[in-house]
């Protein structure tokens, strides 16, 4: 009986340390579980936002009707002053990117990584220059600037955007002959290159001496084409079209 006391004189100091033990340890899951409470309901950070907002500009493409990449009518700086409407005139269901230009820019575009090229035709409001618009997507800003690269300078027409043409309409004419300019404008994920001609399908050789402004307006198709498909948007992660 004599030895009862010493053991609760060790048995209660082991006591408290337990008891301190236990309340740190609940402590430090405490602390824990407030932390991952405030990770798994805070919004998305700025940078977060940020790359949402890229990868939802680059899967537009895709993402996107393509009535939306291509509006029925685009507004451009006419020749004579004020603003005309070019209006479209059809869309191709293929996408492939070999399909979409001269055998010389396959291979570069290949290595590039394009991914697609969507293509579209337009009439102007005088009906007499048709261009077709091809937007190229790529997985990043580099693959676009590695094809821009590769694609001819000065207006040269080919190798470039091949034309798309519609059977029983005002453009059947147009054809790779027919055309007489091209240019290209850059923005992100995404090339937008145009193709020109007259509706009549006269290639470039019989085209004569032509008006420098002739085909000016293309140049406003295009930067209107690319800047709708590259505008940023507020953020909205409840969308399907965002992953924040």
């Amino acid at each position: 009986m004599n030895d009862v006391p010493g053991r609760r004189r060790r048995v209660w100091p082991a006591l408290v340390a337990a008891s301190v033990l236990t309340l740190a340890c609940a402590g430090v899951a405490g602390v824990a579980a407030g932390v991952a409470g405030a990770e798994l309901t805070r919004g998305p950070s700025a940078a977060e936002l940020r790359r949402a907002a890229a990868e939802e500009v680059a899967r537009r493409w895709r993402a996107w009707p393509a009535g939306r990449v291509f509006p029925e009518t685009v507004r451009y700086a006419a020749e004579q002053g004020g603003m005309e409407q070019a209006r479209r005139v059809g869309i191709s269901p293929r996408t492939a990117c070999d399909r979409a230009v001269d055998a010389a820019l396959r291979e570069p575009l290949r290595r590039a990584g394009c991914r697609a090229i969507l293509r579209a035709t337009y009439l102007d409001a005088l009906q007499g220059v048709v261009i077709t618009v091809g937007v190229a997507a790529f997985p990043d800003e580099a693959g676009g600037a590695a094809a821009m690269s590769a694609l001819p300078r000065g207006g040269r027409p080919a190798p470039g955007l091949r034309a798309l043409s519609f059977p029983g309409t005002v453009v059947d004419r147009f054809t790779a002959a027919g055309r007489q300019t091209s240019l290209v404008r850059k923005s992100g994920p995404y090339l937008v290159m145009v193709t020109a001609g007259q509706v009549d399908g006269r290639p470039a050789k019989a085209a004569g001496e032509q008006r420098p402004t002739m085909f000016a307006f293309a140049g406003d198709i295009a930067d209107r084409i690319l800047a709708g498909l590259t505008a940023p948007l507020p953020p909205d992660c409840a969308s399907r079209e965002w992953r924040c």
